[in-house]
């Protein structure tokens, strides 16, 4: 398969995988408490929603290996329409017309985004100072997310810690793009690896956060936001660590930042439409 069709395939197990663990997640005590890692994992929806990320998670890790950070990642991004009918039908989330027509918007702007960019390839690996750079502004994005987040509303808390989220699951796709040339060179190579224990550390926040978010109850909002961030993330990445640089002419250059505009504010227009959560939506 190529790595579009990967990306694809990573797009609809990531979202089906949010639905799940949305679901599991809100049948769970809050994730402040001391029960909340018991109850979910004693969850089957939950676990079935774990199993389809990780699957997710392979299936980007593979096209990562045959494909760039900024073609894969803007693929994947379309997790955020493939949950909204998802939602619909497994949580009882109620979508707008703002909503739906947001999602209609990303679609658009990164299909077009992935025609008119043409990113070069760029190189497979970067010097160490690079990654502790983009490591250290990762981590301190993510951190200021969630500090103001903790101090904001109920809504607005779910939002951003999402991006928090968001922010290291960017991360964490540029180290995995390394990670999976580490693979094949065997355990002790693996064990050796920084790549590897980025690829946790990252993995394993990203996770709390998101699973923290998703207990708001508004799917649309959480995924979204949660995309939106892992985008512009992936992008900085590309361009700053991989060196995956766009569309040289300035045309293209000029309707390629118009097209991701019109897919972020999709996101946007998903993030603060007026849909509400399943307990929200009962009569």
């Amino acid at each position: 398969m190529s790595a579009g069709a990967l990306a694809l395939l990573a797009a609809v197990l990531f979202a089906l995988g949010s639905v799940l663990q949305q679901r599991g997640a809100l049948a769970a005590p809050p994730a402040t408490s001391s029960g909340f890692l018991r109850s979910i994992l004693g969850n089957l929806t939950w676990l079935a929603g774990a199993a389809s990320q990780g699957l997710g998670w392979a299936a980007q890790g593979v096209a990562l290996d045959r494909g760039g950070l900024y073609e894969v990642q803007l693929i994947i991004s379309l997790q955020v329409v493939i949950a909204l009918p998802l939602g619909v039908v497994l949580t009882a989330q109620r979508v707008t017309r703002k909503e739906w027509l947001g999602a209609g918007a990303v679609v658009i702007g990164l299909g077009a985004f992935v025609v008119l960019a043409d990113p070069a390839s760029g190189r497979s690996s970067a010097p160490a100072e690079i990654w502790l750079l983009a490591a250290a502004i990762a981590a301190g994005l993510a951190a200021a997310l969630v500090w103001v987040g903790l101090r904001a509303s109920p809504a607005e808390r779910a939002a951003l810690l999402a991006a928090a989220a968001g922010v290291l699951f960017g991360f964490q796709a540029a180290v995995t793009k390394v990670f999976v040339g580490v693979v094949g060179d065997g355990l002790g190579a693996i064990l050796s690896s920084w790549s590897t224990y980025g690829l946790i550390v990252s993995a394993v926040l990203g996770f709390y956060l998101m699973q923290t978010s998703l207990q708001a109850g508004v799917l649309a909002a959480t995924v979204s936001a949660s995309n939106a961030s892992t985008t512009v993330t992936s992008l900085a990445l590309g361009r700053f660590v991989f060196l995956e640089t766009p569309s040289r002419t300035v045309g293209g250059k000029i309707a390629s930042v118009a097209a991701i505009a019109l897919a972020l504010s999709g996101l946007l227009a998903i993030a603060r439409g007026a849909g509400r959560g399943p307990e929200q939506a009962r009569y």
